[in-house]
């Protein structure tokens, strides 16, 4: 069943015909394979089958200085014959089991014993006699014993893909890479109480995952330490590199022809960017970083080894990953637009957030072209969000809508653009990197005398430079407003409109994020703007109301003076409210103490003025037609106020449609 799979796979089958070597070549091959727990270069480099590899480290086992007599090399050399020819590939016995590893575990610690003793009997024989037949019978069955510990190594890979997953080879990250042999390898069907005291916390998943990376270790520190490891990591390379490429796919990342995503819809990229962030995570913290787990735990007898196999697992697949944001932002530096500042944060947020898990997996030279295309886009992405915030800032200085709303409500570019530096505020971190790095040109020491903005206790980011720039859009756009307010004919409504647009400027600051990015003393110095534009509302919108009565410290008034003071008020009140019963102010709470501001200063005084003087005028018969109406019937017209409309429902239809009658301005009647 086995050979069947092998021998499907060509790339590998080349790799284990059997050697043809002359006895100079196997003199030269048994001197490379030495028992120190260390090998050199020299030697390494030296061995026709791994001279891509400067370096190796061997087992542990029979350090050099151990004695071993031609009686032991003899023993080896028969045990060898006996043990390594039952498990050779080609043997009709072979044929009828799987596995070596999963036949007999006790049986795998013996043939792995064995191999490592005709190691050391080849090193003997070359040290005694390099022209020996006993050293062409140990290559022979050196072969043989390569040839299945490398079946063995593919089949193990093979077969055992859901507990080489990444999840589980992270979850291994925290054994011992010393004992897992020995612990793991004396374990079989009548010993079960080792496997049991060595993973007391590990789960049935975890033990089942740490008994294949054993197998896996043991299988390519001999083989690497027999001079075969250049035919060993093939089969790991081939398959694991398969399974990152296929957990990629899974993950939606896939080859992207540059000509195809500049045809792209925005619309299309976004859901990319979205699906790439939540993809990226898995794949750096999950993916690639169990796979170098894993890689680091099979070759740990080897470092050099262990690298130059990730390397040519994951370099392809890592480039790959991060091509999505490479384009984005090689895209967006040519086509600027602000809207789509979001997304390019989002993916320099996901990309700096990951940055030290890509430093960590991708840690190799060899590797260094993926933290340089990710560390680019970083750059690109910088320079593309900078590029977005300049041109929102041009979009609101060359802003020329004369579009404005008749009432003096909230304008429309005040929605937008508060709205789009809220949530500007909510990447305070991001944009602190680069504005730390894009100051703003303007001379700034009065803006930023201009409030003062906290430093979060939950954040150790300098926020200083994230809230002068936003501070300064905010600037700017107030700037605008003013000139926009200026647009209307009547000064008063002008104020309104500066009173319902600043309003929503600190509502939108007070409930946001900006908050605590620009302070409480920018919030207070605005509020103080918002309040003096309503008080000049009211002095523009009332004055003359006010002055149509008479002052307190005037002369007492002659019958007819009263009369013509009765009718001046009427006018100038009936003139205020009807141009200003069409203002509406937005915000409840702010038209409710506008009202009770303009009542206050003009109730009492009509008050006192129309107690004082109707006595004197109740013997004119057309009473009811000079005074228009009483103290009490003046504040319900003024309730009536700041809903946008003249016509109102309530307590004082009746009155405020009589008061604007045509009949009522010709013969002034009086409404009780």
């Amino acid at each position: 069943m086995f050979n069947d799979l092998y021998k499907d796979s060509q790339d590998i089958k080349s790799y284990v015909t059997p050697l043809n070597l002359s006895q100079s070549a196997m003199v030269k091959m048994a001197k490379s394979v030495t028992f120190s727990t260390s090998t050199s270069a020299s030697n390494l480099s030296s061995h026709p089958s791994f001279t891509s590899l400067a370096s190796f480290n061997s087992l542990p086992a029979s350090p050099l200085n151990q004695h071993f007599s031609q009686s032991m090399m003899e023993e080896a050399l028969e045990s060898a014959d006996s043990i390594i020819k039952k498990w050779d590939p080609n043997s009709q016995s072979y044929r009828k089991i799987i596995s070596l590893f999963r036949h007999s575990r006790k049986q795998a610690k013996e043939f792995i014993g064995c191999v490592r003793d005709l190691r050391r009997a080849m090193h003997f024989l070359v040290s005694q006699d390099s022209k020996s037949d006993k050293l062409v019978l140990a290559q022979n069955l050196m072969q043989i014993g390569m040839s299945t510990l490398e079946k063995e190594f593919f089949q193990i890979l093979s077969s055992n893909r859901d507990h080489l997953d990444p999840d589980s080879a992270s979850g291994q990250s925290t054994i011992s890479s010393n004992s897992e042999f020995e612990v793991y390898m004396d374990y079989d069907e009548d010993d079960d109480d080792e496997l049991k005291k060595a993973g007391e916390s590990i789960s049935q998943v975890e033990k089942a995952s740490a008994l294949v990376m054993s197998d896996l270790k043991i299988i390519a520190e001999t083989m690497i330490s027999c001079g075969y490891g250049k035919e060993c990591i093939k089969s790991y390379k081939l398959i694991r590199k398969s399974i990152v490429d296929e957990g990629l796919h899974l993950l939606g990342i896939e080859k992207v022809k540059t000509s195809h995503f500049q045809k792209m819809d925005w619309g299309v990229l976004e859901h990319m960017i979205k699906n790439w962030i939540k993809a990226a995570k898995i794949g750096v913290t999950t993916l690639f970083r169990g796979e170098k787990l894993l890689c680091d735990h099979v070759f740990s007898a080897s470092v050099t080894i262990g690298q130059s196999c990730f390397n040519q697992i994951a370099k392809e697949a890592g480039l790959n990953l991060f091509m999505l944001p490479e384009l984005v932002a090689n895209k967006e530096k040519k086509q600027h637009h602000h809207e789509r500042i979001f997304k390019m944060m989002d993916l320099y947020a996901a990309i700096s957030d990951l940055w030290p898990d890509i430093e960590m997996v991708f840690s190799f030279d060899s590797l260094a072209s993926v933290k340089t295309l990710v560390l680019s886009t970083l750059k690109k992405l910088k320079d593309s969000i900078h590029m977005c915030l300049k041109e929102f800032d041009t979009m609101i200085h060359k802003d020329s809508s004369k579009e404005l709303s008749p009432e003096g409500g909230v304008h429309k570019l005040t929605r937008t653009t508060m709205n789009f530096i809220s949530s500007l505020s909510e990447y305070n971190r991001v944009l602190s990197e680069i504005l730390t790095e894009h100051p703003l040109k303007t001379n700034t020491r009065l803006l930023e005398s201009y409030f003062t903005a906290p430093i979060l206790e939950d954040e150790h980011v300098n926020n200083h430079a994230c809230s002068v720039h936003l501070a300064w859009l905010i600037l700017v756009f107030l700037c605008k407003l003013d000139t926009k307010a200026e647009s209307y004919n009547d000064v008063s409504l002008s104020y309104i409109f500066l009173v319902n647009n600043m309003q929503f400027v600190a509502d939108t600051v007070r409930s946001s994020h900006l908050k605590n990015l620009l302070g409480d003393d920018w919030l207070t110095k605005h509020e103080a703007k918002l309040k003096s534009y309503a008080e000049k509302y009211e002095k523009t919108a009332w004055a003359n109301v006010l002055v149509s009565l008479p002052a307190k410290t005037s002369a007492k008034l002659s019958p007819e003076e009263a009369t013509t003071c009765f009718k001046r008020f009427h006018a100038a009140f009936a003139g205020a409210y009807l141009k200003q019963s069409s203002c509406v102010i937005v915000d409840t709470k702010l038209r409710d103490e506008l009202k009770v501001s303009i009542v206050k200063k003009l109730v009492p005084e009509y008050r006192e003025f129309y107690e004082k003087y109707l006595p004197m005028l109740r013997q004119d018969r057309n009473i009811e037609m000079l005074v228009s109406f009483k103290p009490d019937n003046l504040e319900n017209y003024l309730s009536d106020l700041f809903h946008g409309t003249p016509m109102l429902t309530g307590s004082s239809h009746s009155a405020t449609a009589s008061l604007f009658s045509p009949s009522c301005f010709s013969i002034r009647c009086v409404k009780h």
